[in-house]
């Protein structure tokens, strides 16, 4: 499971004292606590599923894209690297991204897969997407896709 990876490796990081991977592990960590004390509701203790934790995993990549871009924009390359180094260790535990043309192609086999035909259907496809591949797209850009494919 995908959060016990996470859970050896911070262990690993804090017994060779890599401060950087300790810090952003930590806070992985939380943000999977976080998530799963949210989605409890109650004193149901559930654990997150590893397409939940990708999702927390990619939001967290996307925080920290925005946050580097600020500080570059700001003057702060010191504070765009710290950001950049972070992002680093979180997607160790991410898929591969899939390439352009292979998420063009998972576009339209998940319009052909959920019958869509105009853009009311868009959530059907990125439910579709997100479904099939947690994780491994960033479905923020791929909206811009469908829509395209379906406008």
């Amino acid at each position: 499971m995908l959060r016990d990876r996470i859970n050896t490796a911070l262990k690993a990081a804090m017994k060779d004292k890599e401060q950087l991977r300790v810090c952003t592990l930590r806070l992985v960590v939380a943000a999977l606590n976080e998530r799963e004390i949210a989605a409890r509701g109650g004193d149901d203790p559930t654990e997150l599923t590893d397409a939940a934790t990708l999702d927390v995993l990619a939001k967290m990549v996307r925080q920290r894209e925005e946050s580097a871009k600020a500080y570059d924009e700001g003057g702060r390359p010191e504070l765009a690297k710290q950001e950049r180094a972070e992002i680093r260790v979180i997607r160790e535990f991410m898929p591969k991204p899939l390439p352009p043309e292979e998420v063009t192609a998972a576009v339209r086999e998940a319009i052909r897969d959920s019958e869509a035909h105009t853009i009311k259907d868009m959530g059907k496809v990125m439910g579709v997407l997100k479904a099939k591949y947690p994780g491994r797209m960033d479905f923020g850009k791929v909206g811009a896709t469908v829509r395209q494919a379906l406008g």
